[in-house]
């Protein structure tokens, strides 16, 4: 996901209420499978820094496959944090771009490194990065690719890979932000009565830019919320990409969450409704600037244009509930916010 977490609270939050539950009340929660679980959540545990987490972790690269729900079972206990809004599940995924080290008249858009100006706040606007040439011949670009629009989504994805003409890879990472806010080109297409809120999707905005260059060019720029990369080498081409934690996601199993509300590396339980209905259990491994809320959580389906298909079909209902250890679950139960 794009973006460093928002930590900060509003002053007119809206009231949380924390609710513990059973393990009985989750709807499929025998039918899971809690050994890949377990082995995601092993995954970014021991980064937690907190003493509690830090037994759990302990305790759980211990355990046998089979013990696995019980694992669970005996150090956690199910809380539904809620603040008021309906859950929205949406999902996401890993780019793979074509592209190439050296530009030419097919590779002509640069993925950029972040200009050391640009760590200090507020930078250039996305069409003034492009247009003004103030990023060109300074040895930012980190490869140059064939499709603008396809590189726009890869900074709403804020990571992806760069497929070269040799058969080999490059993989990007989040590298920072212009400082100017994000502003979705959905909604603006809505608003100018393009399309109805319910047709709007990633495939959908994509056709309408390619159908129409001039004003779809002018659409894009109207986010000027502008992503820079990293090169990432030592991510094996095997693994996920790095989530916010710094650790490789797995598809299907690592979430995208508000850390406000659930603490980066938790086992989270999702009941996604809606078509396709998906109960399982997945580890809050990431963040992103679109989510916001105790109820919203994005999905990571994997990489490549199959993942992105499923991913952008995704917006559905459901609930979701934090799998936080015993104590802790109960003092936040107790504790009015």
């Amino acid at each position: 996901m794009s973006g460093p977490p928002d930590t900060s609270a509003s002053e007119d939050s809206p009231e949380i209420t924390r609710r513990i539950l059973d393990f009985a009340q989750l709807d499929g929660w025998a039918n899971d499978d809690h050994t890949s679980a377990l082995a995601v959540f092993l995954n970014t545990c021991q980064d937690m820094k907190d003493p509690d987490w830090r037994a759990i972790c302990a305790a759980a690269g211990h355990q046998k496959p089979e013990s696995a729900r019980a694992f669970f079972e005996l150090f956690f206990r199910p809380v539904l944090i809620e603040d008021g809004s309906p859950m929205l599940f949406t999902g996401y995924f890993e780019p793979e771009l074509d592209g190439s080290r050296i530009p030419d008249s097919r590779y002509r858009y640069p993925v950029y490194r972040m200009p050391p100006e640009a760590r200090g706040g507020n930078f250039l606007s996305r069409r003034e990065i492009e247009t003004s040439g103030m990023m060109t011949g300074r040895g930012l670009e980190i490869a140059w690719v064939d499709d603008p629009v396809e590189l726009f989504f890869l900074q709403i994805q804020g990571s992806g890979r760069i497929r070269l003409p040799d058969g080999s890879a490059v993989r990007v990472g989040y590298g920072g932000k212009n400082g100017h806010p994000y502003r979705s080109i959905g909604q603006e297409l809505v608003r100018r009565g393009v399309y109805e809120p319910h047709q709007v999707s990633a495939q959908v905005i994509r056709n309408w830019v390619r159908r129409n260059p001039f004003d779809g060019q002018e659409l894009l720029y109207h986010n000027p919320s502008y992503v820079f990369f990293r090169q990432v080498d030592h991510v094996p081409a095997d693994k996920g990409p790095l989530g916010a934690m710094n650790r490789s996601i797995t598809p299907m199993r690592s979430i995208a969450v508000d850390p406000r509300y659930t603490p980066l590396g938790a086992p989270v339980w999702i009941e996604k409704e809606g078509h396709g209905p998906l109960h399982r259990l997945m580890i809050a491994q990431d963040t992103g600037s679109a989510i916001k809320g105790a109820q919203r959580a994005d999905i990571f389906y994997g990489t490549g244009d199959a993942a992105g298909r499923a991913a952008g079909r995704m917006k559905d209902p459901g609930r979701m509930v934090v799998l936080m250890p015993i104590q802790r679950a109960y003092a936040m139960a107790e504790d009015p916010v």
